[in-house]
């Protein structure tokens, strides 16, 4: 078994042996994990000044958009857009995806004046094409194209359901207040 930080590198290298290797080891669920949190604290100290509070509560959001993306796309991909040769269940592939977010420690570059914006859309686009690999991997594909196509799907799904949860959220917000001030 390869060492944690082999792993990381490998996934950053988006090697298909490192994604492969992550989606058959069921004892790398923490691993995991911990690619996801570091890459969310690399993130939240880019974003230094909202302190403490800001990097538990990014910490928090990129737990839930893992989880949430990592089941949107393993549905998609094992129900909708599956192969003869597709086979998954939601472990591996929240394994593989997991360390699909290796490339986001890069953002704890992000706070550097002038040039941080850079390294956040590096790392962002780098954590795209990690996320498609691990998908692929993950689900057996032999088409990179299909894999793209799953995780568009899925980003789009997801991206409606949070913007679709705020809408609701400003909407209800905006109502007590309404309903607060007529009280008073």
């Amino acid at each position: 078994m390869a060492s944690w930080v082999n792993r990381v590198i490998g996934a950053a290298q988006l090697r298909s042996a490192t994604y492969e290797e992550v989606e058959a080891d069921k004892s790398a669920n923490l691993q995991a994990l911990g690619v996801v949190v570091l890459s969310a604290i690399a993130a939240g100290f880019s974003m230094a000044q909202g302190g403490g509070r800001a990097i538990g509560v990014g910490i928090l959001a990129a737990l839930v958009a893992w989880v949430l993306w990592s089941a949107l796309t393993w549905l998609i991909g094992t129900k909708f857009l599956s192969t003869p040769e597709t086979h998954a269940d939601i472990g591996e592939l929240l394994r593989t995806t997991g360390f699909a977010a290796a490339p986001g420690m890069l953002r704890i570059f992000g706070g550097i004046p002038v040039v941080g914006f850079v390294f956040n859309l590096v790392a962002g686009l780098w954590m795209l094409a990690a996320f498609v690999v691990a998908v692929r991997q993950a689900l057996d594909y032999r088409s990179t194209g299909r894999a793209l196509l799953v995780c568009g799907i899925g980003w789009l799904v997801w991206f409606a359901v949070i913007a679709w949860t705020f809408l609701l959220l400003g909407a209800s917000v905006a109502g007590f207040q309404a309903l607060r001030g007529n009280i008073q």
